[in-house]
């Protein structure tokens, strides 16, 4: 299989959480003699390092990467944003090497560097605080009932257990009295580069083990001092998050510290299902198993 080195080409190693994209990505960056972009959400933030599973400055030693450690917590970014600070990533590393590589886990933002995202209309921020505001009062259940009556369209297609997607699905309806599915094209935008996508799986009980072990991890590692820093700044969204939400609600009470750690593993464990099945839709991924051999069979296949 020619992966086509002689071309400009983004590697890109996706898959869920915890299973192992990053010593992946910086033992193929070194092969390739190249640069990492993060397709994180969350690691391109100054303040979260130990919840978000950042590399550790050993390996962002070994290899140059972009989208880490970039912005405050306090600037929102979106996949939008993401397209185009990529693809300005790609220009610089193409400057000098023919390959970069991509590693992440956000589906989204994946999608955005490979395919580009639709032009959408600017929803009212009055009407998405309000949304905000009662989705933190009213909880989950209100938010799928809302979706299901003004936006049914959005209830069977759409992604109805993640409240962020909903958020913006119920804006775009109240804004425009539209589905944000209507905004959709489907039409790819044209790249000046290649794009080879390999994704790394393991088997469900293993990879929810290293979950386990590593939320275990990341509490010894201080986990838990980095989210009290963070705790003023609880209802940004960017704070919306596995690993810090379950914390937040430690810290206010509503869990004891033992039931917030289970909280992390269990949101974990369905978060990278919920990856799983995003990626399983896209048919130009190569899936690889994470185990000891998983880099050899990459370089193989370049």
């Amino acid at each position: 299989m020619d992966l086509g080195l002689n071309k400009k080409t983004a590697y890109i190693i996706c898959g869920p959480t915890a299973v192992g994209k990053t010593d992946i990505a910086i033992l193929l960056a070194k092969f390739l003699g190249t640069s990492i972009i993060s397709a994180d959400s969350r690691q391109c933030y100054c303040e979260m390092n130990i919840g978000t599973a950042k590399p550790t400055t050993e390996q962002l030693q070994q290899v140059k990467h972009y989208f880490i450690n970039e912005y405050p917590v306090t600037t929102l970014l979106t996949a939008a944003d993401f397209e185009s600070l990529a693809t300005n990533y790609l220009a610089q590393i193409f400057r000098c090497n023919n390959s970069a590589v991509i590693c992440g886990g956000t589906g989204l933002y994946i999608k955005s560097l490979c395919e580009g995202l639709d032009e959408m209309p600017e929803t009212n921020k009055e009407i998405t605080q309000k949304i905000e505001e009662d989705y933190k009062q009213f909880g989950l259940q209100w938010l799928q009932d809302c979706i299901k009556n003004e936006d049914p369209e959005f209830y069977s297609k759409g992604e109805i257990l993640n409240p962020l997607r909903m958020i913006r699905a119920l804006s775009f309806m109240r804004t425009t009295n539209r589905s944000i599915l209507a905004y959709r094209t489907y039409t790819p935008k044209q790249r000046d580069f290649n794009t080879i996508k390999i994704g790394l799986d393991m088997p469900r009980e293993l990879l929810y083990s290293r979950i386990n072990q590593r939320v275990d991890i990341m509490m010894q590692d201080g986990l838990l001092a980095e989210v009290e820093k963070l705790y003023p700044l609880r209802n940004l969204k960017n704070l919306q998050t596995v690993g810090y939400t379950e914390l937040f609600n430690y810290l206010d009470g509503n869990y004891s510290l033992p039931q917030a750690i289970e909280k992390i593993k269990q949101n974990t464990r369905n978060y990278a299902k919920r990856q799983l099945t995003w990626f399983r839709k896209d048919t130009t991924i190569t899936w690889i198993n994470a185990d000891k051999d998983a880099f050899d069979k990459i370089r193989k296949l370049i």
